[in-house]
């Protein structure tokens, strides 16, 4: 029998982080999701091949149970269930699994009840009583029988992507997802929090990845990206908007319409106005259900006609003769 290499199984070093080891469990989960796929593939080297990569990941992800597999390696479950350390000169035969043949060579007598009584102390029992491998009366599946190596499946990333106007109300929205591994579709129904803002994630317990082993499923989290809005720009929890305006309301000042979010308000613009400056709107920026609302701020831009009437130019070139004002002459 061989030993179990669960850091080769992984393709990590046995330095690795427990971040490292968690994407590292998740990309060999995805190379192997499509090709041995329980639901596509019945084979039992499917089975054995997402039981490998869990059993692995169960254990390296663990410090106190990683711990226990460097020193005793596949006994370390022995110490787990009785809290007393493996035989004397376990550490022996486990180095020579280990030391690529420079070490003792160990041999097992696989006759008899010597194997299984071997293979139940470090794996736990996997057969039926009276049975061999394989055939009827062989080992049993081991999905939902061996608690051993139940875990539960990865979580998996997906991106939602709203409205400006979506984001700030919140409330219910349906999306379809589509599995890149199965190519399966499914719907989910999500709440939007109001206020949401670009980069954050929204959890959906337990509609991540299938456990193994009959462990429950991980989790979904949608990061949140936001479609471009025509009419504003989000800083923070800041909107701002163009505001125009002719350049006789710029001069003499007047009242303008401003939309927000989710309405129209009426704003005032102050006389001798120029192009840049902002209106402030105390609490009409981007809503939230933690913290005060952002502002809005209303940008004034003078926008001239592109074509003038006779009158409108006679009333232009009066109001040049007669204005002693040099926009370019100014300090």
């Amino acid at each position: 029998m061989d030993y179990k290499d669960y850091y080769a199984t992984l393709e990590v070093a046995k330095d690795a982080s427990k971040s490292e080891i968690q994407k590292a469990y998740q990309k060999a989960y995805r190379k192997l999701a499509r090709k041995f796929h329980p639901d596509v593939n019945k084979s039992p080297e499917a089975e054995a091949k997402f039981k490998e990569i869990n059993e692995a990941h169960e254990v390296l992800k663990d410090p106190e149970k990683r711990a226990k597999y460097d020193r005793f390696g596949s006994a370390w479950k022995q110490t787990q269930t009785t809290g007393a350390p493996p035989p004397p000169g376990y550490e022996d035969i486990f180095s020579a699994f280990t030391s690529g043949g420079s070490g003792p060579q160990v041999e097992f007598d696989l006759g008899g009840e010597g194997f299984s009584s071997f293979f139940d102390a470090l794996f736990g029992s996997g057969r039926r009583p009276g049975g061999a491998p394989g055939g009827a009366g062989g080992w049993t599946s081991w999905q939902g029988e061996s608690p051993d190596f139940a875990s539960a499946g990865a979580n998996s990333e997906a991106t939602i992507t709203l409205t400006l106007e979506e984001a700030g109300r919140g409330g219910k929205r349906e999306f379809t997802l589509t599995d890149p591994t199965t190519g399966k579709s499914r719907t989910l129904r999500v709440t939007i929090p109001k206020g949401i803002r670009p980069g954050q994630r929204i959890r959906l317990a337990g509609q991540g990845g299938a456990g193994a082993g009959g462990g429950p499923r991980g989790d979904l989290f949608l990061s949140v990206e936001l479609l471009p809005d025509p009419r504003f720009r989000l800083e923070g929890r800041d909107l701002h908007t163009i505001l125009p305006v002719s350049p006789w309301e710029a001069a003499l000042g007047s009242e303008a319409k401003v939309k927000t979010l989710d309405k129209e308000v009426r704003i005032k613009v102050p006389p001798g106005s120029s192009s840049g400056r902002r209106i402030r709107l105390r609490g009409k920026g981007f809503p939230s259900t933690s913290e005060k609302p952002g502002d809005l701020y209303a940008e004034i831009r003078i926008v001239v006609p592109e074509k003038l009437s006779k009158r409108e130019r006679e009333l232009f070139d009066q109001l040049a003769e007669e204005s002693k004002f040099t926009a370019r002459d100014r300090d």
